[in-house]
């Protein structure tokens, strides 16, 4: 996020894209309504009609898959209507001229059946945003999920740059995380083209540092994803891998194309799984070493707005569970590593700190309270709420010419109907923990899929049946709920019961740049399998 979540109260307008904010962040999205309730403007874009957008001002609902689209036409009107920040763009960007010239064609009447919106409407959203002082972008998987999820993104930060709204109190870019330590995995260099602190592991000089840090050699290149793990399991010759380690995920069930996934992990001669819970994909493991969980772990973790906050044990773990790093730590020693000679999660942030610039400032004493939002790059430094306050990092905000495609498989005869997945407020992602409530279990026992009544009444279906949904890559059974949430020609399901494991069907294409899978666009065909009458 480039702003705190204090600021969540003050835009004049917000634009909500593939976020569905009060499910998945509740507590978050009670700031929004702060805001919207000292007169605020909110736009949600969104196939679905969620509570988020019910309390809208303006929805737009989207076709599954066509964000791209919108913002294109929503940037040419900005520019057309002359509500672009020229002394911003010119003080602080690059690339200015291209780009507006670039999104010239891309009308409101070129995107509105594509997006299947109204021209109007994306006209109003438009000018919503380019009017906003300040306007602030909220967005999460449903706009990253996609085979141009990096697109969709950069997408959001060139409206940002024209119209000024980035290093403002209010406005910003602002990824709302969905686990509590994502964020801090990020930064701890849990993704394959980073060292710890986002310092590229394809710079030499960075290779280099850490190669000195870490007292090996490390090779100036990019890792590997995990879906090129997965599709590289049980290979012969260089390429292939014949081990994995498995910290806290519970791939087969998260994953797409879930066959596919759950053969790799076959294909494996040794699979180990940390975990607190006897999950699905620990079931496959041949050793599964236990975990401690929250409440059991002196630690630290970085939210969704960059805030570092310690972590601390309030109870003593279970049988034989210790913390995630001091399994690692010990796996290493066995095959003979050194530098894991850690005695605590002191040592481990302590590393960190010296290693990323970005944490510099900091150490396991300094976060006693949890007041710093990084970068914090020196001891006496406040920390940094709000990114891109008086300069961009690199010198200047770089425009990027984008231009539409559609997504990795599109409607047709066979499969004509498109399926979207994403999360519940009863459900906490895969129910790992959550399904293990009684409670919870209570608000929501099974899975469903939302049909609009118009689509079951052509169908044949009625509420409570069950239902057979295919995809190029499998089939599930699913009962369908009747619901006018989902627009016609369009369903909605989520992935949280293994039961029903919806991401057999997903798995049709992946963004070239990071490998996300397009988990949120599935043509499907559905037939009745059981009527309830």
């Amino acid at each position: 996020m480039s702003n705190p979540l204090s600021d969540m109260e003050h835009p004049d307008v917000i634009f909500a894209i593939g976020t569905n904010m009060t499910e998945c962040h509740p507590v978050a999205a009670t700031r929004l309504k702060k805001a919207i309730a000292r007169g605020a403007k909110m736009i949600v874009a969104d196939p679905r009609r969620t509570r988020l957008a019910k309390i809208a001002d303006l929805h737009l609902p989207l076709r599954v898959g066509s964000d791209v689209a919108l913002l294109l036409a929503m940037a040419n009107v900005i520019a057309r209507e002359n509500l672009i920040a020229r002394d911003f763009i010119n003080a602080r960007t690059a690339g200015s001229d291209a780009f507006l010239e670039h999104i010239k064609e891309f009308t409101p009447a070129w995107a509105s059946p594509i997006c299947e919106v109204d021209a109007e409407l994306i006209e109003q959203a438009a000018r919503w945003y380019g009017e906003g002082n300040p306007s602030a972008i909220f967005y999460t998987l449903g706009i990253t999920e996609h085979i141009s999820g990096v697109d969709n993104v950069q997408s959001l930060c060139n409206l940002a740059l024209m119209t000024g709204n980035l290093g403002n109190m209010g406005g910003g870019i602002n990824p709302m995380r969905g686990q509590n330590n994502i964020q801090g995995a990020g930064d701890c260099g849990a993704v394959p083209g980073n060292f710890p602190g986002f310092q590229p592991c394809a710079d030499p000089e960075k290779a280099k540092k850490f190669s000195k840090a870490y007292g090996t050699e490390i090779d100036a290149e990019n890792g590997i994803t995990k879906v090129t793990a997965l599709n590289n399991a049980g290979k012969d010759g260089a390429e292939g891998i014949h081990a994995m380690l498995i910290d806290g995920e519970n791939t087969v069930v998260t994953d797409p194309d879930k066959n596919h996934c759950e053969q790799s992990l076959k294909n494996l001669e040794h699979l180990v799984v940390i975990d607190i819970f006897m999950t699905e994909t620990a079931q496959l493991a041949n050793i599964v070493l236990p975990a401690t969980a929250f409440a059991e772990t002196d630690g630290v973790q970085t939210n969704t707005e960059r805030r570092v906050q310690r972590l601390r044990a309030a109870v003593q773990p279970p049988g034989d569970a210790k913390p995630d790093w001091w399994i690692i730590s010990g796996i290493a020693r066995q095959m003979g590593k050194q530098g894991f000679e850690y005695e605590s999660a002191k040592d481990v942030f302590n590393e960190l700190c010296s290693l990323s610039p970005i944490y510099e400032g900091l150490n396991w004493d300094r976060i006693e309270n949890g007041e710093y939002q990084w970068p914090v790059p020196e001891s006496n430094h406040p920390g940094t709420p709000r990114l891109h306050e008086k300069e961009f990092k690199n010198g200047r905000g770089l425009f990027k010419i984008i231009g539409y495609r559609d997504p990795a498989e599109v409607i047709d005869g066979e499969f004509p109907v498109w399926l979207t997945t994403g999360r519940r407020l009863q459900a906490y992602h895969t129910r790992t923990q959550t399904g293990r409530s009684s409670g919870i279990d209570y608000l929501l026992d099974e899975e469903s899929l939302e049909i609009h009544p118009n689509d079951a009444k052509q169908w044949g279906i009625n509420d409570g049946d069950f239902v057979k949904m295919r995809s190029r890559r499998g089939a599930i059974e699913i009962k369908a709920r009747l619901t006018d949430r989902s627009p016609r020609g369009t369903v909605f399901t989520s992935f949280s019961f293994a039961s029903v494991p919806v991401n057999i069907l997903t798995g049709s294409g992946y963004d070239p740049v990071t490998q996300t899978a397009e988990l949120k666009v599935c043509p499907v065909a559905i037939e009745l399998v059981e009527s309830r009458e």
